[in-house]
């Protein structure tokens, strides 16, 4: 049996041949980088070889082709830096209508006594069918189309791409601090702003090319010409001496051919001229050029019925053909009566409709705090509204107390209804934190003893919401009788007010933003305005200054005097350390007058409950820690003793109506004050360099 050999299979290439081989390709696609240095070579290297007629018609139909194109991409550009790119497609089609310039001519001048189409097919159509086989009509054509290009859209052009690089450079420094401004200030972040400067970037560096790129077009006018002169100068010696050619021949023969030549070149330079024109003149116009023009031209009636009407005049003149006007007429007419009974909306019409449309609120409005928010039930919205709105005006009469006396700004008070509340509750929030609530009855009025005791009087037995007194409601009938009593006697509001001050006297540090405290130093008098630069930044930050102001708030001292206050952290800073426990006591103590004349009592003193030598000692031994950061590490045992001796030192002054502050020396005062903060939060604590030197004191207690 006969074994037959097996024929031999062709070995397959490797597997990353063929991609290796399409990579290399799709380098010398069109739009990529060697496809480009290609097509600029060849370009070239038409200036020096010779084309065949074939190749050079191409050639000739590209260039109209590519500047049709050009034309219709700036007419539908939205903005001109969509068209960055537009520079340098004007200097490669100006090198290619040259580059063909010199071609047709090398074959007009070598072969132009062979007939009309010694040039190629392009040239010879445009030569004898545009011009209709007369030499005359198509030196007329084409000396119109050189001064339209040369002469109206080129040199205006180049003139708007003058001014508008020039103002573009002008207003760069502007934009760009313009951007910083809106970034500084929270309105865009630093990705949008690095694109805006990106794009102010690229939209001067396109104005600058475009000033420069306007030349080619007029040079290449001028090339034109003068290739023209040389083509029938050059044709009609060549014809007549190496050919023998008859004058009328040659010039019919050289002429025909060199105005085709021209026509052919000439028409695509006035489309991109055009384009040129459309682009640089859209700097302020938005949306496609069609959109822009049809929603200037047609957006208002007016125009559109004058222009109707005259029209109509005109039809009905003598000699004039009636029906071209006619129908313009019902145009425009028809357009206004249109536009009449479907007047366009206005951006600020457009922007209201948008904001008034319902829709979904943005999350960004759930992140919004209320910094001082009043809740009510339904049985106490009367309180707010009606015909007599007394808590809203006490309210606005709060905040001009509060900022005459502690010369803080208090935010704005929202005040909403809450169904979830029991109809006669309320609750004060600060920072959308319940801070404190209670109950009124908007038909009584609240009665109280001062000696703290219960009135006696028929009504309903309450506490005060604000201090936590015994209190009574009573009829609006019993008022007289509880006066007579000698007992207070409030309405609702009031007490809902008196409540919302204590709160905001215990929140004022907290309330006090970084914002608030830019705009008490903004309000400072000119005068005092330098005070604020010296300080600010060079000495403490704005941040600083806040914090300052908040300590002074946080033990009731009031920051009306800020002039004060800055020169004495203006002192402060001037020294070796500057940790925020010394600024506020030497602020504190620059304020000694202020501080001494708020604790005067009624006996036109103040009255004093001092540290024994033995509290002072110990409270300085338990301080501990580096001077910006000290601490206080008493053993608890101790401090359950001091707040007991504290307790009975206070607890006997009030007995004898005395409203005393505790006395205790500067460096242990914020110490102290920490620990009498938690069971006495209204009671002052004052450094002995925080009593004025003229202020009289009595001492009613030591502990």
């Amino acid at each position: 049996m006969a074994v037959t050999p097996a024929t031999p299979t062709p070995a397959a290439p490797p597997l990353g041949v063929l991609p290796v081989l399409g990579g290399y390709l799709r380098r010398f696609t069109p739009g990529s980088d060697v496809g480009l240095a290609i097509g600029v070579v060849a370009l070239l290297s038409v200036l020096i070889l010779p084309l065949p007629t074939m190749l050079l018609d191409f050639g000739l139909a590209t260039s109209i082709t590519a500047a049709v194109l050009v034309l219709m991409v700036a007419l539908f550009l939205n903005r001109p830096l969509d068209f960055t790119s537009f520079p340098t497609l004007l200097l490669l089609t100006t090198l290619l209508r040259l580059s063909l310039n010199v071609a047709v001519t090398r074959m007009i001048l070598s072969h132009g006594n062979e007939g009309p189409l010694a040039a190629g097919h392009v040239v010879a159509a445009f030569g004898g069918f545009l011009m209709g086989g007369d030499v005359v009509i198509g030196v007329i054509v084409f000396g119109i189309l050189l001064v339209v290009n040369f002469m109206v859209i080129t040199k205006g052009s180049g003139r708007i791409a003058e001014v508008a690089a020039r103002f573009s450079l002008d207003a760069m420094p502007g934009k760009q601090m313009a951007i910083d401004a809106e970034m500084s200030a929270g309105l865009i972040d630093e990705k949008v702003a690095r694109q805006r400067r990106k794009d102010l970037e690229a939209e001067s560096g396109f104005y600058g090319a475009m000033d420069g790129a306007a030349k080619f077009v007029r040079g290449d006018a001028i090339a034109g010409l003068i290739i023209t002169v040389i083509n029938i100068v050059g044709g009609l010696a060549i014809g007549m001496v190496e050919h023998g050619m008859a004058f009328a021949d040659a010039a019919a023969t050289f002429t025909t051919l060199t105005i085709g030549d021209g026509l052919v070149s000439q028409i695509p330079a006035l489309l991109v001229s055009t384009a040129a024109g459309i682009v640089v003149t859209k700097g302020g116009i938005e949306g496609s050029a069609d959109a822009a023009l049809v929603r200037q031209l047609g957006g208002n009636p007016k125009p559109l019925a004058m222009a109707a009407g005259a029209a109509a005049v005109l039809a009905l003149l003598p000699g004039l053909p009636a029906l071209p006007f006619l129908a313009l007429a019902g145009l425009a007419g028809g357009g206004a009566w249109i536009r009449f009974k479907h007047p366009p909306l206005s951006p600020d019409a457009i922007t209201a409709a948008v904001a008034a449309a319902p829709g979904e609120p943005p999350i960004a409005e759930s992140l919004r705090m209320d910094m001082m928010r009043l809740e009510l039930g339904y049985g106490l919205l009367a309180l707010a509204g009606g015909d007599s709105p007394r808590l809203t005006e006490q309210i606005k009469s709060l905040r001009r107390a509060i900022a005459s006396e502690m010369g803080f700004v208090l935010p704005p008070v929202r005040i909403q209804d809450n169904m979830q509340l029991p109809a006669d509750s309320y609750v004060i929030r600060v920072k959308e934190i319940e801070a404190g609530k209670g109950e009124l009855r908007p038909t009584m009025l609240l009665a109280m003893d001062p000696k703290g005791s219960a009135p006696g009087l028929p009504g309903e037995a309450t506490r005060e919401p604000a201090f936590g007194l015994p209190a009574l409601w009573i009829a609006p009938s019993a008022k007289e009788e509880a006066m007579f009593r000698g007992c207070t006697v409030v309405d609702p509001p009031s007490v809902l007010t008196t409540h919302l001050t204590e709160i905001v006297r215990e929140n004022m540090a907290e309330l006090l933003s970084y914002t608030e405290t830019q705009k008490l130093l903004d309000d400072l008098p000119r005068e005092q305005q330098k005070q604020v630069s010296d300080l600010i930044p060079g000495l403490i930050t704005l941040g600083g200054v806040q914090r300052v102001l908040q300590a002074l708030l946080a033990e009731r001292v009031s920051i009306r005097d800020l002039a004060t206050i800055l020169e004495g952290i203006q002192e402060a800073c001037a020294g070796a350390t500057r940790s925020m426990a010394t600024i506020v006591a030497h602020v504190r103590a620059r304020l000694a007058r202020q501080i001494s004349d708020s604790h005067v009592g009624p006996g036109g003193y103040i009255p004093l409950v001092t540290l024994s030598p033995e509290w002072e000692t110990a409270f300085a031994e338990s301080v501990t820690g580096p001077p910006e950061d000290r601490q206080l590490a008493m053993a608890p045992s101790k401090l359950q003793a001091f707040m007991q001796a504290m307790r009975g030192a206070f607890d006997t002054a009030n007995a004898a109506n005395e409203t005393p502050v505790l006395l205790t020396s500067g460096a242990i005062r914020a110490h102290v004050r920490a620990i009498v903060e938690r069971i006495r939060p209204n009671t002052a604590v004052l450094a002995q360099a925080e009593i004025f030197a003229r202020a009289r004191i009595r001492t009613v207690g030591t502990i």
